[in-house]
């Protein structure tokens, strides 16, 4: 029987080890340590987080409360499983349920197209520089390390992590597996090295940041339509070992994956999704949610959508792959902690014992920060010639010859965006969009906003005012913030202005009231210690956390907005069939989607509002999608379907934008304001009408 002992994995909500999403790392360098994040902006990400996570975040402890629930659950389904037959059902509906999770692999099975465009040879082995096709257009690249001699020799792939130069980062680890007689294929991840979606043209590097935001990016987009970007990851992974498996030099039934980070993760995936992978070696990226969730939470491609709350941890990737062997590598002073490591080992070894092969489980931790130290390379070593050459062969790290990183670039330019016909993620995305695509009448946006939660409910609304501010519970044990601007005068029964706060509107909010209206500023949920600033994300950490506990930000901040709904309604002054809802930016699509929602706004203004999802998918970056995406909805309606859903109430809709807040001219009924024209302008037309 399973269990698991909350006293010996507390970890303190907010007080992990480093916030992670896979941040600007910089190069792992290739001259033999590789000990992973030496870039000082890690140790400034790290310490700021700890700084920020001082203080009490209610959000996140409100969110960690129910993410932990999910996994007292889990424990109890684990903690069920006596028998390899019971493993064995457990382990088909993991590996159906992760497939739905990404939202299925693409179909394309075509050909790869691979080419070599350069081959270098020493005395310990040959590299070929070489590129390839995982969906049409969609080029993959990377460099091959084989021996020198002929023959059939077991292979294996190495995914690599968040780094600026991408398959660099396994070169001497590639060079030593070719020289100890394996076949080794490093390949850039999407966003990375060769393969940056958004290219700064001057630079010639990441114009968003380096090094997970592009993966960032890319999962909003692919959310958008009711996927995770991981499908795309698992899949540059599974053409990457059917091209391993079409060399004459390897033999198909040996394949091996290994790597650190967001390549741990890839390593993780495909294994647990792909038969033929007969070792995996995944370092510093499993770890047990029960700590992760508050700590290290990981970005985009490696954290799949409602995992938690579909009954999942990070052991079920592994025993979703039983009995295939596992190397689970950590290092001590990780941010993806040993102990939550600890955890995933202790469980995933029970699980293999059912099927008589705990030893094909191994747990490795070496010294030093989150990387792939000479101990734990050799590890790797022994791993591969344990489970693919027989235990044959010396595990010990060889001095073999090194490349530069600028001699290993496999395209003429440098980058795959270049190549004929080639194209960008987002290009992949939007097509999907439009082969899924399933318009649906504008009414019916009604009820679907119902049931992703976006209604009061009926419920009364608790309140705690301290003069002016009042916290409202907008759901049982969570609170929001609120400010009342009220008129000098009292007069019951008057028009009333309910705001979503941003920065500009609390001047607006006093000139409201200084016309003799009630107006309301209500702060949505929101985990502003977490944000780390990246450029154009917005707070991705948040919104990714509470997808993984199935829920969705975006739903839940229009929710917000009908609790405050509920408030000033019921206030003395207010004329409850004269309230009037404001909101600017992405913020204004929670209004928008709260208007839609709730017939009892009058009327709406939003301003300076992306004018179209669709809109997101039409470049590589965008601005705040995560704040505002509700997953899948794009499939069936699009934001002027919600303007059309609001009926015959006003909605005043000035300086539309696209997803990089530039404005965008659009026939009515957007309208564009006159320089100088004043906040209250819109509000005084909008209760007129």
């Amino acid at each position: 029987m399973f269990t698991y002992s909350k006293e010996r994995a507390k970890w303190p909500v907010g007080q992990a080890a480093g916030e992670f999403g896979s941040n600007d790392f910089g190069r792992w360098h290739n001259s033999g340590m590789q000990s992973g994040c030496r870039f000082v902006a890690l140790a400034f990400a790290i310490s700021g987080y700890f700084a920020a996570s001082a203080d009490p975040d209610p959000l996140l402890e409100w969110m960690n409360g129910r993410a932990q629930k999910f996994l007292d659950e889990r424990d109890k389904t684990i903690g069920a499983i006596r028998t390899k037959a019971e493993a064995e059902r457990r382990r088909e509906q993991v590996r159906a349920k992760l497939n739905q999770l990404v939202g299925g692999l693409p179909y394309y099975n075509g050909p790869l197209n691979a080419r070599v465009t350069q081959l270098f040879t020493n005395n310990a082995y040959s590299l070929e520089k070489v590129i390839y096709e995982s969906l049409p257009g969609f080029y993959v690249t990377g460099n091959v390390y084989r021996p020198n001699q002929p023959g059939s020799y077991p292979a294996v792939l190495l995914p690599t992590g968040h780094t600026t130069t991408g398959k660099t980062e396994n070169h001497r680890i590639g060079a030593n597996l070719a020289a100890k007689g394996f076949v080794a294929l490093v390949y850039d991840p999407i966003g990375l090295g060769e393969r940056i979606q958004a290219l700064d043209p001057e630079k010639r590097k990441h114009a968003g940041g380096c090094c997970a935001n592009e993966h960032l990016q890319a999962g909003a987009q692919a959310n958008l339509i009711g996927l995770s970007v991981a499908r795309y990851f698992i899949w540059d992974a599974k053409r990457s070992l059917d091209y391993l498996a079409s060399r004459p030099d390897v033999d198909a039934n040996r394949l091996g994956v290994a790597g650190c980070s967001g390549g741990g993760n890839v390593t993780t995936l495909i294994t647990a999704f792909d038969d033929r992978v007969k070792a995996a070696a995944p370092a510093c990226y499993l770890n047990s949610l029960r700590l992760l969730y508050t700590g290290a939470f990981p970005d985009s491609e490696m954290s799949l959508p409602r995992f938690l709350s579909s009954g999942l941890d990070h052991a079920d990737f592994l025993e979703a792959a039983a009995p295939a062997p596992w190397l689970i590598l950590a290092t001590e002073g990780d941010f993806f902690t040993p102990p939550g490591v600890k955890i995933v080992y202790d469980e995933v070894r029970r699980f293999y014992e059912l099927y008589g092969a705990a030893d094909r489980v191994r747990y490795f931790v070496g010294p030093g920060p989150h990387g792939t130290p000479l101990e734990t390379r050799q590890e790797i070593y022994a791993w591969m010639l344990r489970w693919l050459r027989n235990g044959e062969g010396d595990a010990k790290e060889q001095d073999v010859p090194l490349y530069s990183d600028q001699e290993l670039v496999v395209t003429r330019s440098g980058q795959v965006q270049e190549e004929p016909h080639s194209r960008k993620l987002h290009q992949v995305i939007s097509a999907e969009y439009l082969a899924r695509r399933s318009p649906r009448p504008a009414a019916e946006l009604v009820g679907e906003l119902h049931r992703r939660g976006i209604v009061t409910g009926g419920r009364a609304v608790h309140t705690e005012a301290d003069g002016n501010h009042i916290r409202i519970e907008t759901e049982p044990g969570l609170f929001i913030r609120g400010t009342w601007h009220l008129p000098a005068a009292k007069q019951a029964r008057r028009p009333a202005l309910l705001i979503v706060a941003d920065p500009s509107t609390s001047q607006l909010a006093a000139k409201i009231s200084g016309r003799g209206m009630v107006a309301l500023e209500i702060e949505p949920r929101d985990s502003p210690a977490t944000n780390d600033e990246r450029p154009y994300l917005g707070n991705w950490l948040v919104n990714l956390r509470s997808d993984a506990i199935g829920g969705n930000l975006a739903a839940e901040r229009s929710h917000d907005i009908l609790r405050g709904l509920d408030v000033l309604a019921t206030h003395e002054q207010v004329d409850p069939k004269s309230i009037y809802l404001v909101g600017r930016g992405v913020k204004g699509i929670w209004a928008l989607l709260a208007a839609v929602a709730d017939e009892r706004i009058a009327g709406l203004w939003i301003d300076g509002t992306p004018y179209s999802y669709a809109d997101a998918l039409e470049r590589p970056l965008h601005t705040n999608l995560f704040d505002a995406l509700l997953p899948g909805l794009l499939l069936h309606w699009d934001l002027p379907d919600a303007v059309r859903a609001v009926g015959k109430r006003t909605v005043i809709w000035t300086n539309p934008t696209d997803w990089m807040e530039r404005e965008v001219a659009l026939p009515s009924p957007y309208r564009y304001r006159k320089p100088g024209e004043p906040d209250e302008s819109p509000i005084v037309e909008l209760i007129k009408q």
